[in-house]
């Protein structure tokens, strides 16, 4: 006899995990806040980095991510990601925090994440330092 494979997701009501079905927040939607904290969470960033790159303490971003799983219905971070990606809160396709995630929310029309902004930088910073690094090497050839 084979059994199906479990099923991710919120537990089924009543089994005593997770949020009740009755929870006020399930179901609202995230604030920018925190979007951009899932985001980061997505990213694998530890509460610290996040709370150092967003100006918040490492209990504002514990707040921000418990009031995340609440209102995803999540379990653990990891699930709360799951979660936004099957509903389409967050694109798992899209990168952040690099060149391609830069040129991805100027596609869309958007204005680029500080994480972006920040990956564009480094990114220009390597181009930068990788044309000199050529015209440096061109020039001893011909000396």
């Amino acid at each position: 006899m084979t059994t199906a494979p479990p099923r991710p997701g919120p537990p089924p009501p009543g089994s005593g995990a997770g949020p009740s079905p009755d929870d006020p927040l399930k179901g609202l939607p995230l604030t920018a806040r925190q979007l951009d904290v899932l985001h980061r969470i997505a990213q694998g960033q530890s509460w610290q980095q996040i709370g150092r790159d967003l100006g918040l303490t490492v209990g504002g971003v514990g707040s921000h991510s418990k009031q995340i799983l609440r209102k995803l219905g999540a379990q653990t971070s990891a699930h709360a990601v799951f979660l936004a990606c099957a509903s389409g809160i967050l694109d798992p396709t899209r990168r952040h925090g690099d060149h391609a995630g830069f040129a991805a929310h100027r596609y869309y029309g958007e204005e680029p994440c500080e994480a972006c902004w920040e990956g564009e930088r480094a990114y220009r910073r390597e181009r930068r330092a990788a044309r000199k690094a050529t015209q440096d090497s061109s020039e001893i050839r011909t000396s």
